[in-house]
């Protein structure tokens, strides 16, 4: 067992936008790639060159993660005011086309272009992904079954993603259909454990269709690289608040399922087929989304769905020293999501002399201007 159990990591993935035109960016954003190289070690890219990715180092304290996270997102957008660009997070770009992006160079994303071909083309999507430490490789399995009913409360906190392609969508949340069209998405099967999920790795490899595990893009799965569970159902949070509050929720979560065996114990395909209906009513209505418990049968609304859940994990956040960040939930329920403010942002600005594109744009400079101040 670690020193210090519950280590987590957050890895966050941003646009990149034309200052002058908030669409895809008309010159060349390698110079901005290199130059973030240099000044940012923990920079990544993504599968389009209009994205970049950042991550922290492990860490037992939210304060320095979110230390790290926002030296990060103001270097960007530093760097991004030097090269003509805006830097945001979000779920979804609001304007710009698929079919002009440009993929990242390296054989890994070529691959997986050959591989899935032009749905790979259309996944101009940005997500959060959040590692928390399970030291036994044989729990993470079984963990991430019983996590599963949780990542539809975890994912309407974070929806960031209501326009696609220069139109509103309806939806709180377009990322996970633009990701749906890749294969091995979505919520993961239930397992039941390691063994098993050792053998489904292992006919997956034998029969050509991954290279490893790493091909899987669950909702949640087990790190290959870390000794982790690695949740990936959030949209990239525009608030580096909302995202602290989703990796708080997540790392008390795994705690809970770890110290109370009886949570979630017996799920079956009917649990999981309610999971993905959860995820559904969240992917359209966010945190005015009703989420059904499978024990009474019943549909809450979601403000009680998270009172239960704050309730359930109490113990763990105090032993994690994060009390204050998974409470912080309630605040996103008064100030609504990104999406929301996204569409407020839409909607105050359309109507009269203004085109819905003006209105996209100033959505646009709401999300670069909100990640930068974090």
């Amino acid at each position: 067992m670690s020193a210090h159990p519950y280590r987590f990591g957050i890895e966050e993935e941003y646009f990149l936008a034309d200052a002058e035109t908030r669409g895809t960016p008309r010159r060349s954003v390698k110079p901005f790639h290199q130059a973030a190289g240099e000044r940012l070690p923990e920079i990544g890219r993504e599968l389009l060159q209009c994205q970049v990715e950042v991550c922290t180092p492990p860490s037992i304290a939210f304060a320095a993660a979110r230390e790290s996270l926002m030296r990060q997102r103001q270097a960007l957008a530093e760097l991004g005011r030097e090269h003509g660009l805006l830097v945001f997070a979000a779920g979804t770009h609001p304007i710009a086309d698929w079919a002009r992006q440009l993929p990242t160079k390296g054989d890994r994303y070529r691959g997986i272009l050959r591989d899935v071909g032009l749905a790979g083309r259309r996944s101009l999507i940005c997500g959060m992904h959040v590692h928390v430490e399970v030291a036994d490789p044989d729990r993470r399995v079984a963990l991430m079954d019983r996590l599963l009913p949780f990542q539809p409360l975890l994912f309407a906190l974070s929806v960031s993603s209501p326009f696609w392609q220069g139109k509103p969508t309806g939806l709180s949340a377009y990322r996970l259909s633009a990701f749906g069209e890749l294969p091995r998405t979505g919520l993961p099967d239930l397992m039941g454990d390691a063994e098993a999920y050792a053998r489904y790795v292992r006919i997956m490899t034998n029969a050509g269709s991954i290279q490893d595990a790493s091909f899987l893009w669950w909702s949640l799965r087990p790190s290959i690289k870390f000794p982790t569970l690695e949740l990936r159902i959030a949209d990239s949070c525009t608030r580096l608040a909302d995202a602290i509050v989703v990796a708080a929720l997540f790392r008390c979560l795994v705690r809970l399922v770890e110290r109370r065996p009886d949570i979630n114990a017996d799920l079956t395909g009917v649990s999981r087929a309610i999971a993905a209906e959860n995820l559904w009513r969240a992917q359209r209505s966010g945190i005015e989304a009703e989420l059904i418990d499978e024990a009474s049968e019943q549909a809450f609304p979601f403000d009680a769905a998270l009172d239960t859940l704050l309730s359930l994990i109490a113990e763990d956040a105090e032993a994690l020293g994060c009390t204050e960040e998974v409470a912080d939930a309630r605040r996103i329920l008064r100030e609504g999501t990104s999406a929301d403010r996204q569409i407020a942002a839409f909607e105050a600005t359309r109507g009269g002399d203004t085109s819905n594109r003006q209105a996209l744009d100033a959505v646009v400079d709401w999300l670069a201007e909100t990640t930068r101040a974090g």
